[in-house]
């Protein structure tokens, strides 16, 4: 079944139970939207969602090993650029405006960023399993306070956030429906307090709660009171996604070297074909000698060669892990547009066939994703085509230029139109936000056909990739993928007053010019890519030895002169 193609889920329950029939569900690991969405649905065959009380996989799973007891980092502000005391003042104006008294925060990217922590609870994810809730005048952490060290403890005195156990988020969101819920801590990032003793909320009788439903889990929302709900989206989604100066020179740093890393792969790589498989390698084409007969010759599998990959990157400053599991994909491999190898079962890498690699970083200050397509042997003229107008679609979307209050949905099809004239196209979006050592994709903007994509305009100190593919089942894989920020455009003109923006691109590592069909690119388009190459080899320059200098200059050689 596939989801946006197939009838959803819900419909295919309500069409495949009996009338009346009651659906279980664990309402922790359900959203408000969700579980509203499915009791329309059952409720039209009389059916009716019930929660359960326990978690039935819970019950039979006995041998579960325990919870690992990963600390709470305090994330400096050298890397975050903003206090948690701004950020509790920010977000509780905010509530003032939507005449909110509290928020129940539930995703653990807007817990971490609010509060300036990380952890390592969820792979490839630096966050903690943690719940949050903001009043007007105080505010809660719910973890295991086993990961909290004395030192972070101080640390959420000194800003007024009182650590509770995990488990109390439940009894303490039924305390806040009701207005009894009582902070500790002494308040910071806060001037709401009255002179009569009374919370201004209190005083203004403000009494909605803010719950972001495509977010807070049903088991929360059910403990309040539905008429005092505020459902929108949480204000900490674009705040977090609106980088600040310090985030945005840290991702800027961060792909510099991320992108040094993926030339040292690249190079190493490159000599790896050819020695032990005759390729005629990155810059040559020309068949293999398929000279891996030798026993004693180093076998490069998908699997090997994104350990190398990662390898590189762990020698850069700043590393902390991989963002998501690494995509090295070899041939039919790399038209699965989510491939996830594994050691048992990956491919060979072969120089007769295109290798596609999407990797990316998490580092202390900021969070790569990068893909580029390679082939070592002798490309197709149908993939040097599809490359070509892959990248023609990845320079179009990133040289676009657009008036503020412009979606993610708008600027689709600037990516696409190349691919389109061939009657080409891919089944995924084309952008998402990237976190400051934070998630790999976030939101609440996008790039994309879908129209979610149209609820959030593109803002400047945002972060978006551009990353168009093509993908033939069963023979070959294409995409290209940088991160831009997106910052104030200095038209020539400003028609209707409304600003401009346009990209800025942050990610540095050449494009495999073997694999262009010049015939296809302008003249703009030639010149963008020399000059991308250019920067190329001047940022990375410092981080290079003589020889991996030597092979990139080779690699961003001007194209068309």
């Amino acid at each position: 079944m596939r989801m946006g193609e197939d009838p959803g889920f819900d419909a295919w329950v309500a069409d495949n139970l009996p009338v009346e029939a009651a659906i279980g569900i664990d309402p922790w690991c359900v959203s408000v939207d969700t579980a509203q969405r499915w009791q329309l649905t059952f409720a039209k065959k009389q059916q009716k969602l019930v929660q359960t009380e326990t978690n039935l996989v819970d019950e039979v799973w006995k041998s579960r090993p325990p919870a690992e007891i990963n600390p709470v980092v305090v994330h400096p502000i050298e890397f975050t650029g903003c206090s948690v005391a701004q950020k509790l003042k920010d977000l509780r104006a905010k509530l003032k405006n939507e005449k909110t008294r509290g928020i129940v925060v539930t995703t653990l990217d807007e817990v971490a960023w609010l509060y300036n922590i990380r952890g390592t609870d969820v792979s490839y994810c630096p966050v903690v399993h943690a719940f949050a809730i903001i009043t007007s005048n105080s505010a809660f952490l719910y973890v295991d306070k086993k990961k909290v060290s004395a030192e972070t403890n101080r640390y959420m005195e000194e800003n007024g956030i009182d650590v509770r156990d995990y488990a109390d988020v439940s009894s303490d969101v039924v305390l806040l429906a009701s207005d009894q819920l009582d902070s500790t801590s002494e308040v910071k990032g806060t001037d709401t307090a009255t002179g009569n003793g009374t919370t201004e909320a209190e005083g203004n009788n403000i009494d909605r709660i803010w719950v972001d439903p495509g977010s807070c889990c049903y088991a929360l929302y059910s403990k309040l009171n539905s008429e005092k709900v505020h459902m929108q989206q949480s204000p900490l989604a674009l705040a977090k996604a609106l980088k600040n100066p310090v985030e945005l020179d840290g991702l800027k740093k961060a792909h510099v070297r991320d992108g040094a890393a993926v030339v040292q792969y690249l190079v190493w790589l490159d000599k790896q074909m050819q020695e032990s498989y005759g390729a005629s390698g990155y810059f040559l084409e020309g068949q293999s000698a398929n000279k891996k007969k030798d026993l004693g010759a180093i076998k490069l599998t998908e699997v090997t060669v994104s350990d190398k990959l990662e390898g590189f990157r762990a020698s850069k400053e700043h590393f902390r892990g991989l963002s998501f599991p690494t995509i090295s994909s070899v041939g039919p491999n790399a038209a699965i547009i989510h491939y996830s190898p594994h050691a048992e079962t990956c491919a060979e890498l072969n120089p007769d066939s295109i290798y596609l690699f999407d990797s990316g970083a998490q580092y202390l200050d900021g969070t790569t994703d990068i893909t580029r397509t390679v082939h070592f042997g002798n490309p197709s003229t149908h993939e040097k085509a599809s490359y070509t107008a892959v990248l023609k679609g990845h320079i179009a979307l990133g040289n676009a230029c657009f008036p503020n209050g412009t979606n993610g949905h708008a600027l689709d099809i600037l990516a696409r139109i190349p691919l389109w004239k061939d009657g080409l196209d891919y089944r995924h979006g084309t952008g998402h936000g990237i976190g400051s050592y934070l998630n790999v994709h976030e939101g609440p903007h996008l790039i994309s056909f879908r129209p979610h994509a149209r609820n959030v305009p593109l803002q400047s100190s945002m972060t978006v990739t551009d990353e168009p593919g093509y993908y033939e089942d069963g023979n070959f894989g294409i995409r290209l993928e940088n991160v831009l920020i997106v910052k104030e455009a200095d038209t020539k003109f400003n028609f209707g007053d409304k600003g401009y923006l346009s990209f800025e691109h942050i990610t540095w590592a050449p494009y495999q010019t073997k694999m262009i069909d010049l015939t296809l690119l302008g003249p703009e388009e030639i010149n963008w890519l020399n000059i991308y190459h250019g920067r190329c080899r001047d940022i990375l320059a410092p981080y290079l030895d003589e020889s991996e200098m030597a092979w990139l200059n080779k690699a961003t050689e001007p194209i068309g002169v």
